[in-house]
């Protein structure tokens, strides 16, 4: 008998070590990252504040467009600690029948991901946020969006599930057991959408846990249809500055929200569905954090280009006393791989002693063409190759690109290939950068290209587009006058709101350089201090928004020379 006692014992033990000691009531905890270059970029920032936090699910945006390696160390990490990572995806319009493959593309992605991928590295579900009462055809119609959405939910989770063990989740609205299911049962939209999926993150939007309009009352119909069908639920709360303070914990900070989220255990403990906490989102709630180290990058920049990389050495000294006088924290410096590296070793590290950051800057109208594509990779490479053989304190920040094929003849004769052409190409500088994520991607984009549709994607402005690869872009809202129709506000607005919506970074550019194209261009004739006036209103009004990062001023040789 007590062989036996011992023998259990030891298989007790056996199975603590390979599985954990954790309690199988041992509630997760949960949080959004919609950014993937997070990921390159603030990686043990991440999984540092993931153990802080003891979250245990990651939601990550996955950017289709990033290679496959670009994650795999990243989820790898993750798993090592606990962590499981699952692709979040979504927009209002896939509610649509119309919008169903590409809904299907993120699922297609992750299971080739996953079969080229390690146990270690491999993506543990996919979870959905659609959110389509954000459509004007929600009110318009909002029968036919439901009926459309559930279709699309049924398509969305057999496809998942077939050949695979991914797990099934959704994002969903407290208030869609208001909405009737149009799929011929009489019963809530929430009931039907709880069966589709294996776990539901139920976006119960409240800064209090109790009374009418609390946490708990929102969301007890929702429990108790998870109980019924032995799903799992995550409680999701926010903490995005939001107009209605009710909907966040913004206002009362993270302290507080802690202190409400150890409450759900007690008062959810009936409930066999409840499976933990979910909080909207990294981004937000690092924010709101405690800050332990100062933020290195500064709010907003002030940035001019450097076209001749000669007069790093034969004017650097003037250079620098300019950014001082100007605070200017921020060099697009035209890379001239004939110059001795020393040369750039030596201004960078005096540049970045003062605080500024520093990228490497290339391009041409041909660099848009396929045929042009080696001379992209050939600067980042270049690139690399310098930061590896440099001190830290001498490396480029980044690696941007100014190209405005719409100079070249072919705009007018074939504008759709060139751009599928130039598409292509940003999309291998991308990649090819993706190998040295501390070093940051950026563009030079005329703001009029919110006019021209993206190839294969004609309800998305290219400057969106663009938007959505790189880790800011340059605006050249190249106008005289900040405020009215054709200023520079008006220029900036659609695209300062798009990356406003998906996490992006701005600059806004202005001309200094006398134009041929019209007095309303350039501020060659106001000079300075007409300029510096409606810069200033500038980032008086796009302060508001956090993708807002700042101005460029084109360039440094005519600002300098400019008139008072």
């Amino acid at each position: 008998m007590k062989a036996k006692s011992l023998t259990f014992s030891f298989l007790c033990l056996t199975i603590g070590f390979l599985f954990g000691f954790s309690s199988a009531d041992q509630k997760s905890k949960a949080t959004w990252i919609w950014q993937s270059e997070k990921i390159g970029e603030e990686r043990q920032e991440i999984l540092d504040f993931s153990r802080e936090n003891n979250i245990d699910i990651i939601y990550l945006r996955f950017d289709m467009s990033r290679s496959f390696a670009y994650y795999r160390s990243f989820i790898s990490e993750a798993y090592a600690q606990g962590i499981r990572v699952h692709a979040v995806a979504g927009h209002p319009a896939w509610a649509l029948e119309a919008r169903q493959a590409r809904m299907l593309q993120i699922v297609d992605w992750v299971k080739e991901y996953n079969l080229e991928a390690s146990t270690e590295e491999r993506i543990h579900g996919i979870q959905l946020d659609i959110e389509p009462y954000l459509l004007k055809q929600w009110n318009q119609d909002r029968v036919q969006v439901v009926r459309e959405w559930q279709a699309n939910m049924r398509v969305f989770t057999e496809a998942v599930k077939q050949d695979s063990d991914l797990e099934t989740s959704a994002a969903l609205a407290f208030w869609l057991d208001e909405i009737p299911s149009e799929d011929g049962e009489e019963a809530p939209l929430s009931t039907w959408m709880i069966r589709q999926f294996d776990t539901l993150a139920i976006m119960a939007y409240r800064d209090q846990m109790t009374g009418p309009n609390g946490i708990l009352s929102l969301i007890e119909s929702e429990m108790e249809d998870a109980d019924r069908m032995g799903k799992k639920m995550l409680v999701a709360v926010n903490l995005k500055h939001m107009d209605e303070d009710h909907t966040t914990f913004a206002e009362e900070g993270t302290d507080e929200m802690e202190k409400q989220l150890e409450l759900f255990p007690q008062h959810l403990e009936q409930h066999p569905s409840y499976a933990g906490v979910a909080i909207h989102d990294y981004r937000y709630w690092k924010e709101l954090a405690p800050a332990t180290i100062p933020p290195e990058k500064p709010s907003h920049y002030l940035g001019t280009y450097i076209w001749r990389a000669e007069l790093l050495h034969t004017e650097k000294e003037e250079i620098l006393a300019f950014t001082k006088e100007h605070d200017i924290n921020l060099l697009y410096i035209r890379i001239d791989m004939s110059l001795s590296t020393s040369k750039y070793r030596e201004f960078i590290q005096e540049a970045r002693a003062a605080g500024i950051e520093v990228h490497a800057m290339g391009g041409h109208p041909i660099w848009a063409l396929e045929e042009s594509r080696g001379k992209i990779l050939r600067l980042v490479k270049w690139v690399k190759q310098y930061n590896e053989s440099v001190g830290e304190d001498e490396r480029f920040d980044g690696v941007h690109l100014d190209i405005e094929p719409y100079v070249m003849p072919i705009w007018r004769t074939d504008k759709e290939g060139l751009l599928r052409q130039w598409m292509e190409n940003i999309q291998a500088f991308v990649q090819e950068m993706e190998q040295s994520p501390k070093l940051k991607t950026s563009v030079d984009l005329a703001a009029w290209l919110d006019n021209s549709p993206t190839p294969g994607q004609p309800d998305l402005p290219f400057s969106h587009w663009m938007i959505s690869q790189l880790d800011h872009t340059t605006m050249m809202a190249f106008r005289d006058f900040a405020e009215g129709p054709g200023g520079i506000l008006s220029l900036v607005d659609s695209e300062i709101k798009y990356a406003e919506s998906i996490g992006k970074e701005v600059i806004v550019a202005v001309e200094m350089k006398e134009s041929h194209e019209g007095k309303y261009v350039s501020f060659y004739e106001e000079g300075k201090a007409e300029m510096m006036k409606q810069l200033d209103l500038v980032t008086r009004a796009l302060q508001v928004y956090s993708s807002f990062k700042g101005i460029a001023v084109h360039a440094y040789e005519y600002w300098k020379h400019a008139k008072e």
